[in-house]
């Protein structure tokens, strides 16, 4: 589609496992299409050769670095230096910056800045300064299990234990001062404004994250507001609506 954001996607391979890269490229497709894919690491190492048949089979650019001094990542700066070079050629809309490092926080402001759209993934261990940074947050660990989930059932997946996310309270709260902020006369909020201002509060928000795959059932789950189905012309929903419900009051 013309309209489909251009993404750069840049992946540090120091942080990744190469067992995600196909979570990480379906991901991303949800938000645009990757027309640029490059992948950061010392490529001469014997534990690298894994990767050569996933670089092969998704079309991914290995960048060639050296680690030249011991406890200096040279990776990083290699994928500053090219995220700078992708951004001035004003050739994309967005970044995805795959890694778990911290280091990369002040480029994905500095992205930001500019205008781009900043997609950050990364395991459970992704310090919260570089979650923050970002437009929004993807666990690669809730990728990967979402995708097991849906290969084996049908029922949502379950959340994953241990991950730091935004505690489920939290969401709760913010989405009924969502509800009170942005509903009309009779108390009913768009549930696509909900969604949308929540990813724009916690950069990590995901309703995979606490084990469901769509928006509605994980407001349902909240058992503290009503939801409303509008159906277009042609019968088939149009509109999701939100209202708190009338005792919680």
């Amino acid at each position: 589609m013309a309209d489909e954001k251009r993404f750069a996607v840049l992946i540090d391979a120091d942080n990744v496992s190469e067992k995600y890269i196909k979570f990480i490229l379906d991901e991303i497709s949800n938000d645009g299409v990757a027309t640029i894919k490059r992948i950061y690491g010392d490529w001469t190492r014997p534990n690298m050769t894994s990767w050569k048949n996933v670089l092969l089979d998704n079309s991914i650019t290995p960048i060639q670095q050296y680690g030249y001094t011991t406890g200096k990542n040279a990776t990083d700066s290699a994928m500053i230096i090219d995220a700078m070079d992708i951004l001035y050629s004003g050739n994309i809309d967005g970044f995805c910056i795959v890694s778990s490092d911290s280091d990369f926080t002040r480029l994905a402001s500095r992205l930001r800045e500019s205008g781009m759209v900043v997609v950050g993934m990364g395991e459970k261990k992704t310090p919260n300064p570089f979650i923050a940074a970002c437009n929004k947050f993807k666990y690669l660990e809730i990728l990967a299990q979402d995708d097991i989930s849906e290969n084996q059932t049908a029922s949502p997946a379950p959340s994953l234990s241990g991950l730091d996310h935004t505690s489920l309270d939290a969401v709760r709260n913010t989405v009924l001062t969502i509800v009170q902020e942005t509903s009309d006369d009779d108390g009913w909020a768009s549930l696509g404004d909900i969604g949308n201002i929540l990813t724009k509060r916690y950069p990590d928000f995901d309703v995979r994250n606490y084990g469901f795959r769509k928006l509605t059932p994980f407001i349902k789950s909240l058992k503290i507001f009503d939801i409303r189905a509008v159906r277009g012309k042609d019968g088939h929903v149009s509109l999701m609506y939100v209202k708190e419900k009338e005792h919680e009051r």
